[in-house]
């Protein structure tokens, strides 16, 4: 895989506007735009040669979309205390990812 310095063309989709809009709103919790995460997710399709991530049922939930209070008691499975915690792995290292997916 080469370097692909500058970003010269566009890419559209279509997609429901309350789903835009819950992903937008995702992806801010995390730092970054809708853009950026779908750059993100591409170049990850890059290095890995397929998808960057296994197809399984999903144990993300849109309540769980916040971070709780630091007094509330956090009831979650491993796999969910797992994405939490690379949720906020991404959010704090935006700066690095981004630059990744460059």
């Amino acid at each position: 895989m080469g370097a692909y310095p500058v970003k010269d063309t566009n890419f559209n989709m279509r997609m429901n506007t309350q789903k835009k809009a819950e992903l937008e709103a995702l992806y801010a919790s995390l730092g970054m735009t809708l853009p950026e995460a779908v750059n993100v997710f591409f170049e990850n399709s890059l290095l890995v040669g397929g998808l960057p991530f296994s197809l399984r049922v999903p144990h993300y939930t849109r309540s769980r979309a916040e971070e709780p209070d630091e007094d509330s008691p956090i009831e979650m499975s491993d796999d969910e205390k797992i994405d939490f915690v690379a949720a906020r792995i991404l959010r704090e290292h935006k700066k690095a990812f981004l630059e990744l997916a460059k």
